[in-house]
C-alpha cells in the first residue's frame, strides 16, 4: 500500500470556498477514479490556509492508472478551474507505511 499526501496552500480566506466546491462537485469525481480516500483535512492551528488530502493505492502503478483516468475525465477537467485559482502552492508526497503502522506496511527494501 502507498499513500499519496497532497497539500495545498490556499489564498488567504479561500478555505470555505474551496471546501464548498470540492464537497458539492469535486470529491465525487475523485472518489469515482481514485478510490480510497483516507482523509481530507484543513488547518486550524499552525500553518494557515492549508488543505491536506490523503489517498491510498495498492501500488505506484495503481496510483498512476487511477490518476490517469481522473485526468482524462471531462467532468474533472471542467471542475479544475473552480479550484485552480484558489491554490497558491501544491505539494505532493508518496508515503509507504512502516511494518508496525496501524494501516499495515512492509519493511523497507
Amino acid at each position: 500500500m502507498v499513500y499519496e499526501i497532497r497539500t495545498y496552500r490556499l489564498k488567504n480566506g479561500a478555505i470555505p470556498a474551496y471546501l464548498k466546491v470540492v464537497e458539492e462537485e469535486g470529491i465525487a469525481i475523485q472518489k469515482k477514479h481514485l478510490g480510497e480516500l483516507i482523509g481530507y483535512f484543513f488547518s486550524e492551528i499552525g500553518v494557515i490556509n492549508e488543505i491536506v488530502h490523503i489517498w491510498g493505492f495498492s501500488s505506484l502503478d495503481d496510483r498512476e492508472a487511477r490518476r490517469g483516468r481522473l485526468m482524462a475525465d471531462a467532468d474533472w477537467q471542467a471542475f479544475l478551474p473552480k479550484i485552480r485559482d484558489l491554490i497558491e502552492v501544491a505539494e505532493n508526497k508518496i508515503m509507504k507505511p512502516a511494518a508496525f503502522s496501524p494501516t499495515g506496511g512492509s519493511r523497507p527494501v
